[in-house]
């Protein structure tokens, strides 16, 4: 598993609806609703109450309990964890599922996920 993020550079706060493409650097963390597009090189957290509607683009996605419905591809790592719900497809370098995730799709380990069409 990753170490936690030191300093997160964004947050959509719980009780906040977003709907767009975000592309950003550094890390942010979604803890409200997201519909749209997400692209970046660094990580996304998806907190416990988030609901994310969105094709994932990111280095690392962190899912610390939330709800994503998409597809994810992650240069680096995927992580749900308890009590998160994935119904989408994964593709990474790596991938920690704890127990008790719903995770509904298929999932592919490449090592460079920008070569994977």
């Amino acid at each position: 598993m990753t170490d936690e993020v030191d300093e997160i550079t964004a947050l959509l706060g719980y009780g906040t609806e977003f709907e767009g493409k975000l592309i950003f650097k550094g890390a942010v963390r979604i803890d409200g609703k997201f519909k749209g597009e997400i692209m970046s090189e660094d990580t996304l957290i998806i907190g416990e109450d988030a609901v994310v509607e969105a094709q994932i683009k990111a280095g690392t996605v962190i899912v610390k309990g939330g709800k994503v419905i998409g597809d994810i591809i992650a240069k680096d790592i995927v992580e749900i964890h308890t009590p998160g719900q994935l119904k989408g497809n994964i593709t990474a370098k790596s991938l920690y599922i704890d127990r008790g995730v719903i995770f509904e799709g298929e999932c592919k380990m490449v090592s460079s996920p920008e070569t994977e069409k």
